[in-house]
């Protein structure tokens, strides 16, 4: 682990997580590898010039999020020092991106709720005013949180997207029961911000933490928009990779 970086007070970001950013950095960049054990509290504690329950509080913040794991009566340890990657093309479906990387992707549909649609929603489905189906869904990988995502489709083209979402975890399967059988992503933007409330929770972080948004339409074969949405991505656990092939 490499000496500690400078840590900016009354930044308006607290120490403990610039402290767990830092570490966090030096996982990733491969300066600890999966399954090295972190130094005691008091080293880190002498090396980023702060006391100890800082250091616990950037600790704990890690083990929650799932870089580090504490084994009792042995200290705690790096659990994962690489990151999924969710490579974006012509087709993005989460379960085929994942399949080699992991053993077990599944959705879950958290809410959902029929509304008029915004402007903004409107302009992306392609729809004039009128009512569209809101899903709320979380993925995991491996058992792991890893997106959370928010969709709308028009209700009067695909009325039962949130039943047909619930039964087999897959938007795929939803198009296809409203007879889209095939579709295309026409567009994604890419932004980070730190978690939300809804994020902390369902992603299982801590306050602070970053996540990647990604939003997106996707067309059918036609051309016609069928879904809009934005899905977020615990930035410590995924990488996005834009796959050349469909630009």
């Amino acid at each position: 682990m490499t000496s500690a970086r400078f840590i900016t007070r009354n930044s308006g970001v607290a120490i403990w997580r610039q402290i767990a950013d830092q570490i966090r950095g030096d996982i990733t960049a491969g300066r600890m590898a999966s399954g090295a054990r972190m130094p005691p509290e008091i080293e880190l504690a002498a090396r980023f010039s702060v006391n100890r329950h800082t250091i616990r509080s950037a600790i704990a913040a890690l083990t929650k999020e799932g870089v580090l794991r504490a084994e009792q009566g042995r200290g705690t340890f790096v659990a994962n020092s690489r990151k999924l990657i969710y490579r974006i093309g012509e087709r993005t479906r989460f379960s085929q991106i994942l399949a080699t990387q992991v053993r077990e992707t599944k959705g879950v549909l958290l809410s959902y709720r029929t509304e008029a649609a915004t402007p903004e929603i409107a302009a992306a489905l392609g729809m004039p005013a009128g009512d569209v189906i809101r899903i709320d869904t979380l993925h995991t990988a491996d058992g792991n949180p890893v997106t959370c995502s928010t969709a709308w489709f028009d209700a009067a083209r695909v009325p039962n997207a949130a039943e047909d979402y619930r039964s087999s975890g897959s938007i795929t399967f939803a198009l296809k029961a409203a007879g889209i059988d095939d579709y295309l992503r026409k567009s994604t933007i890419i932004a980070a911000r730190h978690a939300d409330a809804d994020d902390l929770r369902h992603l299982q972080l801590s306050p602070g933490a970053i996540v990647l948004v990604a939003t997106a339409i996707n067309v059918d074969m036609d051309g016609r928009p069928v879904e809009y949405a934005k899905t977020r991505f615990a930035a410590d656990r995924m990488e996005i990779a834009i796959d050349n092939k469909a630009l």
